[in-house]
Formats: C-alpha cells, structure tokens, sequence
C-alpha cells in the first residue's frame, strides 16, 4: 500500500497503529483537520473518500471554498549567497527567478523516481 491515497485533487496520510490495531489518517497540505480510519486498507480507502466529500460538503454548508492543497505556489528561503546566485543567474539567461527555481526543481524531480 502506497503512503499517500488521492482523491479529487486531495492527498491524504496512511498510517497504522499498532496499538489500536487500525489505520488512520489525515488529509494533508490544508490547513482545515480531516482525519479518517479504518480497520483494514478498503475501510481506510472508503473512509478517505467519505472525509473528502464530507468536507467538501461541509465547506458548502458553511459558505466558504474548500481549501485545495498545493496550489502552486510557496516561499522559498535559500539564503543570501544563493539567492544572488539564482537572480544572477537568471538576469544572465534573461529569465526571472520563478523561471530558474521551477526548472531546478523539474530536474531534480525528473530524476528522481519516488517524486511522481
């Protein structure tokens, strides 16, 4: 079983407590707390997609847009020294540096097959 399930754009934990001998989890990248569980893999595959749509609802009744994880967009902090790297760098080429940090992150994940 994959670590991530999927479902209408959202991402959600898998994780097992041995303990209570369940699996459980969360879905991930929103701010907003949806949590599920399951006793086996099927159960927790069909409780994800439940707290999914249940949110989703949920966000309808209140009036308000459900939040979408990953938008697209984030902040990135890589020091000074490097930041004047990338704008040189980017002035050089004749791009800007949303141009050169999203094609160093396209290269290092194309090479890596676990980012897909």
């Amino acid at each position: 079983m994959s670590d991530m399930l999927e479902y209408k754009g959202y991402l959600g934990s898998v994780q097992y407590s041995d303990e209570d001998e369940t699996f459980h989890g969360q879905l991930e990248f929103i701010r907003d707390l949806v949590t599920y569980e399951g006793e086996n893999a099927r159960d927790l595959k069909r409780a994800f997609r439940e707290a999914v749509d249940d949110y989703i609802a949920l966000c309808g009744e209140q009036g308000r847009e459900p939040e979408q994880p990953l938008k697209g967009s984030f902040n990135v902090r890589p020091g000074r020294e490097l930041h004047r790297r990338a704008m040189l760098y980017a002035r050089r080429e004749g791009t800007n540096l949303n141009a050169v940090v999203t094609e160093a992150l396209r290269r290092l994940l194309d090479r890596d097959d676990r980012a897909a």
